[in-house]
């Protein structure tokens, strides 16, 4: 039972916690179904999840309880059947003769205390502690009880799922939507669900379903790292790739040119979206699916991975009247994050904002979105000019192709519009030469562009298992460091638990922002190459992005390693 956002948020009003305004705020981030209430009201900084539940326990006569730092004797433990703790989510905690105290997260779920006295013929008080502590104590004290992809396919193998007859129609074709929509039940169905569902659980971002020549490989990308996972049987490939196009709608008697579709997926208590890629190889069809989460387009400048003085300079971008602020980075560098990040900051109701988008991946609430299409003639600069007839404070296009559109976003900027777009650089500096290889007039590129800020994205060192460490030399030496240089720094490293993979959880970004000053401008005036203007920009303060990854390494939160795998080829191209 999911916590009711109206009643948690009047409660928080009526005892003082948060203002009519943060409630509203808190209502407006739980409605999409991304995040609960008690998330919402901690990602805004308004109530923290331990401050609330002490409301809630309050309001109900309970206390809280600190689940994650405590030890469950195996007697109690075995005072409650695994199927009836996952089933109502509960843990026990301390049994005293014919009372037996539970832990919970929900304490309005009054019912689920009713059903439990009935059950277990004994009287039962409630103390009320974090959801996911709770989930990770099912998980160590009674396991799992959900079916995983791997017990599935363990089961196919042995031959104690059948997988033939009515599927076979998948092959051939057949009534395709009666299948998807009627037998449910089915094995081939409920596998691909149990991929989407195992991918979503794992944190992952993407999921691949590549056919090779003996085999049909199946990985998730979690944290920007590729993990194979247990593989189908490789006579499951062509039913696994009929069941994704019908759920996302694409033509599945056209196997020789690539599709694009979409699924939206219920899951329990979620509906998750997917973009579906799809392209014919030599051994069949590859599926790529994005999954589309958007708790990450919710997040603030803060939550990016900046440090205070990055911020700082990023919030006196944002607040420049006019001009071009260009993000680059390569693919899957976050870079539509951030823009998003800084949209929502600045997403205030006296600012008219549009976007062009290709495609229009996540729907921003009080932002005009433009779905851009270049096989209908939809191109950037065509909605660019269509967009600057609306009247916008704020623009954003997805990214400067051409010199058409480059120019368009350019003449935005002089004519008093701030404009946001990308390019595909590896660096910060590159992006002035490119945009003038493009064709775009130098004195144009010089009078526009005010900042250009380059990216990537690290993997975070678990918090759950972190541990201090030293740089070892091999590290320093590869990083052209002296043996001193982290010698008052918090260096970490994950060991590797439940929580994490390999001892990372979760990314950061690294950042390099460049301001364009008058003597830049002068040097794009001379053409000058990338590399001077990046010398001059690092004169003046510019911090590269190894620069800004040695800082958050120094600071515990990611790895020298990390590090030196997402920054070498840049270091090397100077």
């Amino acid at each position: 039972m999911a916590l009711d956002t109206d009643f948690v948020c009047d409660l928080l009003l009526s005892v003082g916690m948060i203002t009519d305004e943060q409630a509203e705020e808190a209502r407006q981030k739980a409605s999409d179904g991304s995040v609960d209430v008690l998330g919402a009201l901690e990602m805004l900084g308004h109530a923290t999840e331990d401050e609330t539940l002490a409301a809630l326990a309050s309001e109900y006569g309970m206390e809280t309880f600190d689940l994650g730092n405590f030890s469950l004797s195996e007697d109690v433990v075995q005072s409650i059947t695994p199927e009836v703790a996952q089933r109502y989510k509960i843990v026990p905690l301390m049994r005293y003769d014919n009372s037996l105290t539970v832990g919970i997260a929900d304490p309005t779920d009054i019912e689920t205390l009713d059903s439990l006295r009935y059950i277990l013929k004994t009287d039962i008080e409630a103390m009320v502690c974090k959801r996911a502590d709770i989930t990770k104590a099912l998980g160590i004290h009674y396991g799992s009880t959900e079916e995983s992809v791997e017990s599935f396919i363990a089961d196919v193998t042995s031959g104690d799922v059948d997988v033939t007859g009515q599927h076979e129609e998948m092959l051939t074709g057949g009534d395709m939507d009666r299948i998807a929509e009627t037998d449910s039940d089915a094995p081939i169905i409920r596998l691909v669900s149990l991929i989407l569902i195992e991918a979503y659980r794992s944190r992952a971002s993407d999921i691949h379903l590549e056919p090779l020549e003996k085999r049909f490989r199946v990985r998730y990308r979690i944290d920007g790292v590729l993990k194979e996972v247990e593989n189908p049987p490789k006579y499951l490939q062509n039913n696994i790739i009929s069941r994704v196009k019908i759920m996302s709608k694409l033509d599945i008697s056209e196997k020789r040119v690539p599709q694009d579709g979409r699924i939206l997926f219920k899951m329990p208590g979620k509906q998750i979206d997917l973009r579906v890629s799809n392209l014919p190889t030599v051994h069949g069809e590859s599926i790529v699916m994005r999954i589309l989460d958007k708790s990450s387009i919710q997040l603030g400048i803060p939550e990016l991975g900046f440090f205070d003085d990055d911020q700082q300079l990023i919030e006196h971008i944002l607040g420049l009247p006019d001009g071009i602020f260009l993000v680059t980075g390569p693919t899957g560098s976050g870079k539509t994050t951030s823009l998003y990040a800084f949209l929502n900051t600045i997403n205030t109701p006296n600012r008219k904002i549009i976007t062009a988008e290709d495609p229009v991946e996540y729907e921003l609430s009080g932002i005009n979105q433009v779905q851009c299409d270049s096989s209908i003639g939809m191109t950037f600069s065509r909605a660019l000019r269509a967009m600057l007839r609306q009247a916008p404070n704020v623009v954003m296009v997805g990214e400067i192709r051409d010199i058409e559109t480059g120019e368009i976003a350019i003449n935005a900027a002089l004519t008093g519009h701030l404009v946001f777009s990308t390019l595909h650089t590896n660096d910060a500096a590159t992006a002035i030469t490119r945009l003038i290889d493009m064709g775009v007039k130098p004195f144009l590129v010089a009078s526009a562009v005010r900042a250009i800020m380059a990216q990537r994205l690290l993997r975070r060192v678990c918090k759950a298992c972190a541990t201090t460490i030293e740089a070892t030399e091999s590290e320093l030496t590869a990083l052209e460091l002296p043996t001193d240089f982290f010698a008052d720094s918090g260096l970490k490293k994950g060991k590797g638990c439940q929580e994490c993979v390999r001892g990372y959880r979760g990314r950061l970004g690294i950042y390099e922002i460049f301001m364009i000053e008058q003597s830049i401008v002068k040097l794009i005036f001379d053409l000058a190459s990338s590399d001077l203007i990046k010398l001059r920009a690092r004169e003046l303060g510019m911090r590269t992005l190894r620069d800004d990854g040695l800082r958050k390494a120094g600071a515990g939160v990611t790895t020298l390693e990390e590090v030196i795998r997402i920054t070498k080829a840049d270091e090397e191209e100077e």
